[in-house]
């Protein structure tokens, strides 16, 4: 298992893509592509949820007057497929996800031929009326249940001062319920702006103790995360996660000095089911390791000027499918790769990232008919790679060895998975239905 060889694969691929686009564009040549008529559909549907007034990009692309300075950069960064932050390669693995936002190749070719041609404004009257952006001071899941959370949870406040080492603060809150109630989805973020700024990352860790269990406090796993780009998940349906009387949520933010003393809180939004309604499955959110040992935690050896390779294997205890794909490295972070070895030895690719990116920390949510079923008995094995030489531009530097470690500047090496277990009753069932489809990750 090398990524050259994925590399090397990905490349004729996307090679044998391109050119068939390429003779697409070629017959489209006589077809002026203007801003008005052709480019600002596209950055309506894709770009200016960041690129606009307010948002987290650095300019904004509402208007041609706005986009036409930056012209030449937005060819760079869609053709290099950098932007928007969709890091998956397209030629291996699952393609279907709920959440993809990325560029087709027809939507490339027209930001490229637009720019080759001088990047004209073309006729006003083409240009589409302004979007219309919800409210960005509300909860998100709000606008997609039409209603409020269920429940806010607030972490203990805190102080970063301007300057000083990054923190890691770890308070514990209650969660005010008094009856076992499940959850449908959740939604976390920095209390604030300026909260923003300081946090690198906030995790919301579960604890409780369950009926039954005699071990005392029990970790669920994580909760929900905040991270760029990763904001609230969603249960598919009849999917929830169970929350029980005298359950905690224990934080963990990692803040960063900016050079201004900023005070801030994570707050948790928390959709239920219904009361008495029970979905049938339940998900953990669970880190598949790239790296071996004891939950492969803590076992990274990047030596300097190298590009380091490692690999974790985690056995599924029961059928499960997997919900989505989310890698997670630090500043050498180079490429991650997801797949299955199904008990006959069988392997399948369930997703390739092959340019990941820190600043960007993508959840790839499979699509309903498109996430994984797998047997009891399946090994996930996930490879990494960490580029700890000059090329990356990310390096602070590359003559340090680097191993596992919370800073920044450490690294780490592994994918955030929401993993739903079925019973052996219900997989038999979900392989008879999808036997006349042809294989799948069943097979």
């Amino acid at each position: 298992m090398t990524e050259t060889r994925f590399l090397r694969r990905s490349v004729a691929m996307a090679g044998c893509v391109f050119s068939f686009a390429g003779v697409a564009a070629a017959a489209d040549l006589a077809k002026p592509v203007t801003f008005a008529k052709d480019v600002a559909p596209i950055l309506q549907e894709k770009c200016q949820n960041c690129h606009r007034a307010g948002q987290i990009a650095p300019m904004s692309l509402v208007t041609y007057e706005e986009t036409r300075p930056w012209a030449k950069a937005i060819k760079e960064r869609v053709v290099t497929r950098n932007m928007p932050p969709w890091h998956l390669d397209k030629t291996v693995g699952i393609q279907q996800f709920q959440n993809d936002f990325s560029l087709s190749d027809e939507q490339i070719s027209v930001i490229a031929r637009w720019v080759d041609a001088g990047a004209p404004l073309g006729d006003p009257k083409d240009v589409p009326p302004p979007k219309q952006w919800p409210n960005d001071d509300g909860w998100q899941l709000a606008k997609e249940f039409g209603r409020e959370p269920d429940l806010v949870i607030k972490s203990d406040p805190y102080t970063m001062p301007a300057k000083g080492q990054d923190v890691w603060f770890k308070p514990l809150t209650p969660i005010p319920i008094n009856e076992p109630r499940w959850v449908k989805a959740v939604e976390i973020r920095p209390a604030t702006p300026q909260g923003r700024k300081i946090t690198h990352h906030a995790l919301a860790y579960l604890q409780q103790e369950e009926p039954g269990t005699n071990t005392g406090i029990v970790s669920q796993g994580l909760l929900m995360e905040w991270a760029v780009n990763k904001n609230y998940d969603i249960y598919r349906p009849n999917t929830g996660k169970l929350i029980v009387p005298g359950a905690r949520i224990w934080w963990e933010m990692h803040y960063h000095a900016v050079g201004e003393e900023i005070t801030d809180h994570v707050e948790l939004a928390v959709y239920f089911y219904p009361k008495g309604e029970e979905p049938k499955y339940r998900t953990y959110l669970t880190a598949f390791a790239a790296t071996p040992g004891n939950a492969g935690f803590g076992k990274l050896d990047i030596p300097p000027n190298s590009v380091a390779e490692t690999e974790g294997y985690t056995v599924l205890r029961a059928p499960a499918r997997l919900e989505n794909f989310q890698p997670h490295m630090h500043l050498r972070g180079k490429a991650m790769l997801m797949e299955a070895i199904l008990p006959d030895g069988t392997k399948r690719t369930l997703s390739y990232v092959d340019h990941f990116n820190f600043n960007w920390m993508t959840n790839y949510i499979y699509a309903d008919d498109a996430a994984p079923v797998l047997p009891k008995g399946t090994m996930i094995h996930v490879v990494a790679w960490h580029d700890n030489t000059a090329n990356n531009k990310n390096n602070p530097d590359p003559d340090q060895w680097v191993g596992w470690g919370d800073r920044t500047v450490d690294e780490m090496a592994h994918a955030w998975v929401n993993v739903t277990y079925l019973s052996d009753e219900d997989y038999a069932d979900w392989v008879a239905k999808h036997a006349s489809s042809g294989p799948r990750s069943s097979q």
